[in-house]
Formats: C-alpha cells, structure tokens, sequence
C-alpha cells in the first residue's frame, strides 16, 4: 500500500531527522518510558533517530524497531551501534509479521503523516498489542504554525507543502485528528495533549535546532519536488523560505504544536 515519505531519503534528510529528534528529546520524550523485560514494537523508525531515545529512557525493554526502507534501517543500525536491546526489521506496517499479541507497548512517531491509510495501520498496530497494552503516537501539524514577522509569502509556502503531501499519499495537518483516528482503530482510554514548540532569541538551541534545522529545512527539502508539481513559482518559494528564515532572526519568533497521544488495548 501507499506510503510516500515525502522528504525523500537523502543523507542531508537523515540529518535533519537527527537534529529534529534531539531538539525535541525532552519535549516529546519526557515522560515515555517501558519497564525492563518489556517488548516494545516501533512502527516506522526511519533512520532511528527517535530509537536513540527510546532505548535510552528505558534500559532493560526490548525495543523491535520496524522499518519499509532497508537504507534508513541500515542507517538506524550504524547509528545506534552498541545498543544491545534494539532488534531491527524489514517489515510493511500495513502487514506486520509478528503474532497477535507479541508486544507490550507500541510506539510511532512521524510516522502516520506519510500514509494514505492511517487507520489501517492503527488496527494493525492493535492486533499486535496485547490486551492491556500501550501505544503512544506522536505527530506534528503545519497549521499550527505561526511566527513573527508573519509573512504571507511563508505561509503560502507552507501551505504548498501540505498540498505535496496530500498528493504523495500522506497528511501534514494529522495531529489534530489522533482521538477521532484511535477510536476508530478500536483503541480506549484515549489522552492527547499537545506538546509546543515556542522559539524566539531567547531560546536559541529551538531557534537552530527547530526553527532553521527542523522546520524550515522540510520546506527547503520539498522546494523542487513542489514545482515539479506547479505548487508555486520559483519566486514565490524563495520570497517564501526567506520569510520563514526571517523568523530565526534577533526580533523573531516561531510556534509550532505537536500531538502526543496515548491509548490502552482492551
């Protein structure tokens, strides 16, 4: 089934998943911790940025870390070297090859985003969980963006993006609708709180780590992927990165909200 990253899989992405997920470390991750002893499924681990941290805030759990691409996962293995409780495998998460069942805890970050059927794998995720499992989903949402200077060039540039990736198949808006997509998977005790990012002179590693090398490198990244589909001039994309990038600067700011959701297998 469909499932198109959007940002494609270069080593320069690679990085800026690697500078997204250790900026955001303690935002997103604070409070995600697995017993030891437990197993622990993460659908959709990329390059294994976010493994890093999983593995880290929970020695002694047994983490399967799943993948679609052999080259993130070969990526994810070189960068988690020495990690002796991470198991790493090739696998379709709208078909995964594990029992009914097999795992204690689920966990997916950026990852329902890229797929044309969240759903679908939301109640496959359920049927590896077994009953009285936990599955935590963590995803972003581009119109919560908003920054000073505003700019309408950025905000067209942004709203292009949504608009590539609801053409290859995914969601960029998706975190406003977790509660209404784990119910419909079949999932109770359902909480979702939203998780800020706020970024201003003030707060300078989010204004590197989120602002420039998080944010405004996925639009750079989709920049020539978008005209190819007559999403903007190429004017129009550059007055528009340059008015994010105006953000980063002494007198600016940046907003952007994330949604962490936490669910029970009954």
């Amino acid at each position: 089934m469909s499932m198109s990253y959007v940002h494609g899989y270069s080593s320069t992405e690679a990085r800026r998943l690697g500078d997204q997920a250790d900026t955001l470390a303690e935002l997103l991750h604070r409070d995600t911790a697995y017993p030891a002893g437990s197993r622990v499924l993460e659908a959709g681990c990329g390059v294994g940025a976010q493994t890093v941290h999983l593995a880290a805030a929970s020695p002694g759990a047994h983490i399967v870390a799943v993948d679609r691409n052999a080259g993130s996962l070969a990526q994810a293995r070189a960068r988690s070297a020495g990690l002796t409780d991470v198991e790493w495998c090739h696998a379709d998460l709208y078909g995964l090859p594990f029992a009914d069942g097999s795992f204690d805890h689920v966990f997916v970050c950026f990852v329902l985003e890229h797929l044309a059927e969240p759903l679908r794998v939301l109640a496959e995720l359920r049927r590896v969980l077994r009953p009285g499992g936990s599955i935590t989903v963590i995803e972003g949402d581009h119109g919560s963006a908003f920054f000073h200077p505003d700019d309408p060039d950025a905000h067209a540039a942004i709203a292009h993006q949504v608009r590539l990736q609801s053409a290859a198949g995914g969601n960029a808006l998706i975190g406003r609708q977790l509660q209404p997509l784990l119910t419909g998977a079949g999932y109770d005790d359902i909480v979702v709180r939203p998780r800020t990012v706020y970024a201003d002179r003030t707060r300078p590693a989010l204004v590197d780590g989120f602002t420039r090398r998080t944010f405004i490198a996925v639009m750079e990244s989709v920049r020539d992927d978008a005209l190819a589909a007559g999403l903007g001039t190429p004017a129009e994309w550059d007055r528009g990165i340059a008015g994010l990038r105006r953000t980063a600067e002494e007198d600016g700011t940046f907003h952007y909200t994330f949604f962490k959701a936490r669910a029970v297998r009954r």
